[in-house]
């Protein structure tokens, strides 16, 4: 017996595995000239305390033994093995799962919104948060909030929401319209977040695509993102001019103006489309203006998210050259977005604000 493990030990650099649809592995080895007086041992059939286990992917083939298979003498000793997280666990919370529920992207808005009918069109900037919340029966400030989730966050957290705060803006939104592919939604959410683009708009996306092989894309960025869907362009335009938004559609045509001769200092909505169809029609003839990324090759086009990255970079660019800074929220405005993303931080924030409004209230009444 242990001449025949020695012999395996030495020869099974030369296994060779091949994937069925049953998922079992069968394998052959090759015996040097020295050897040629023995046969090869059947180990799946005749030696069942032999067990192999693939821990890597099966499609491909292993040169050497370590990690790609487990041999074991004794049924009782234990296989180490891989805990695997459940797709259907990590897809909980998903950019898939938000932009199909629109219950779930109103959630991740903590503070008040102002409603569509206290639009001001062009007469002030848009800022969409009223300084109040709902924590149980009461309603707290972004002052309170602050005083009393801020005790619960990491130092260095609280600097990263303040660097965020300061560097955000509601000038320039992003639209992306009708996107197939949710690793491109994602992608285009990532490069909002990171270049301080805090609305973002979804027009009517296919529900025939899955995000699942995606669901890293985005990095978490639409935890922290203004996310609102809309049904319609006609619906998502309108809103948007209310706002006080030039529509800017990406479009090569007669009448495009290159993106390098635009104002940004403006407060303009970016609006990219399908990956094959690009703009549609409706939403072409409902914008106030066509743009394009000069092209210096072969090509015609970016990948969707691409441009969208681009578009918001230059945006961002050019907004720092003419007004000195891409941020531009007012100090009452930061205040409230602060409080925000300190809601967002943590489940239990509402809760712990909830507790700080009943202590505040049972203090009151103690002094009465």
């Amino acid at each position: 017996m242990s001449a025949c493990k020695t012999l395996v030990r030495s020869s099974i650099s030369f296994f060779q595995f091949q994937t069925r649809s049953s998922y079992r592995r069968s394998f052959s080895f090759h015996i040097s000239s020295n050897f040629s007086s023995f046969r090869p041992l059947p180990l799946l059939s005749l030696n069942p305390a032999l067990r192999i286990e693939p821990c890597r992917d099966p499609s491909r083939r292993y040169g050497s033994t370590q990690g790609a298979i487990s041999l074991e003498t004794s049924e009782e000793m234990a296989v180490p093995r891989v805990a695997v997280e459940s797709p259907e666990e990590k897809s909980k919370d998903t950019v898939e799962e938000l932009l199909y529920n629109k219950d779930d992207v109103s959630k991740l808005m903590k503070m008040e919104r102002r409603p569509d009918t206290d639009c001001l069109g062009h007469q002030e900037r848009w800022f969409p948060y009223l300084d109040k919340v709902k924590a149980g029966n009461l309603y707290l400030g972004s002052s309170e909030i602050l005083e009393a989730v801020t005790p619960y966050i990491m130092d260095s957290r609280k600097e990263r929401f303040r660097h965020a705060v300061k560097n955000r803006t509601y000038s320039v939104c992003l639209v992306v319209e009708g996107l197939s592919d949710f690793g491109n939604v994602s992608a285009t959410f990532r490069s909002a977040d990171a270049l301080g683009i805090q609305s973002v708009h979804v027009v009517a996306c296919d529900s025939s695509k899955r995000y699942r092989e995606n669901r890293h894309v985005s990095m978490g960025a639409e935890k922290w993102l203004d996310i609102e869907l809309w049904d319609s362009v006609h619906e998502c335009f309108k809103v948007l001019k209310s706002r006080g938004y030039r529509i800017a559609t990406t479009h090569l045509g007669m009448d495009t103006v290159s993106v390098y001769d635009m104002d940004w200092s403006c407060p303009t909505a970016i609006v990219v489309g399908n990956e094959l169809r690009g703009i549609s029609d409706e939403a072409l003839g409902s914008s106030d203006l066509h743009c394009s990324i000069p092209m210096k090759g072969m090509v015609d086009s970016f990948n969707v998210s691409v441009a969208a990255g681009l578009l918001m970079h230059h945006a961002v660019c050019d907004r720092t050259s003419r007004l000195g800074c891409h941020g531009d929220l007012t100090s009452e405005e930061s205040r409230i977005l602060l409080a925000e993303f300190s809601l967002r931080h943590n489940d239990n924030a509402i809760r712990i604000a909830q507790e700080y409004a009943e202590r505040k209230i049972a203090e009151l009444k103690s002094k009465l």
